[in-house]
């Protein structure tokens, strides 16, 4: 009884160092990190950077290399426009020939790229990949790629919306106003001299200069009701 028990706490013992042995090589083989943009917008005519960012358990030797793929939207083709093993590599050929400007630091973690004149053909999806031997990777991070026109997109809440739709009128009507009061400034200076009567028509003016004036202010009543109501919704 007593050789079977020994048996099997030496399984148990082998079992337990094999265990050991298998997560740290596990460990040493997934011990790289790697990060990236999953999505990243630029605009025609404006560098664009792709970052792209690691984390190596071993020190930065001379067989550490960074490459950077590319592949359409509607291709399945891919091709390398970057390499970096001690010297940068920028493709010499392609959509890509002298556009690709390295702005990374080995020793910081920073394999990152940047793209010059970008256009919508560069629209796409790049991959980041970097070894630094012992250290490897099976996950490549992805960066997509959207170029457009940068456009002048303005928008309004309800609330800016609201105050132009109100002080707009409101703007012109007082334009009105001091056009009107501007012609009776005038007109006063003229029944200031002596002998000068009031015809039927200026009676009529200023009846509809005071009837002007009341929708004036009825009118600066409402905007202000209007403004209240809409702070009080917003809080």
């Amino acid at each position: 009884m007593r050789p079977s028990g020994s048996a099997g706490g030496r399984c148990r013992a082998v079992s337990r160092v094999l265990s050991i042995l298998f997560f740290q090589g596990v460990y040493t083989v997934l011990s790289l990190e790697i990060k990236a943009d999953a999505h990243v917008r630029g605009y025609i005519g404006e560098s664009i950077k792709l970052k792209c960012t690691f984390r190596s358990s071993s020190p930065v030797s001379d067989k550490l290399t960074i490459d950077w793929t590319y592949r359409p939207p509607t291709s399945s083709r891919t091709e390398t426009i970057f390499h970096y093993q001690s010297f940068q590599y920028p493709t010499t050929a392609g959509t890509f020939r002298d556009r690709i400007s390295w702005v990374g630091d080995v020793y910081r973690g920073d394999a990152s790229i940047s793209i010059s004149n970008p256009t919508m053909r560069d629209n796409g999806t790049f991959s980041c990949t970097v070894k630094n031997p012992p250290d490897v990777h099976h996950n490549i991070p992805m960066t997509e790629l959207i170029v457009t026109e940068r456009g002048f997109a303005i928008q309004l809440s309800s609330a800016a919306l609201l105050s132009i739709l109100v002080f707009i009128p409101s703007a012109v009507v007082v334009i009105l106003l001091l056009v009107r009061m501007g012609r009776k400034s005038a007109g006063l200076k003229k029944k200031s001299k002596p002998g000068y009567k009031k015809s039927s028509i200026e009676v009529s003016d200023d009846t509809d200069q005071g009837e002007d004036e009341d929708c004036m202010r009825r009118l600066c009543t409402r905007c202000a009701e209007c403004l209240d109501s809409d702070v009080e919704e917003a809080y």
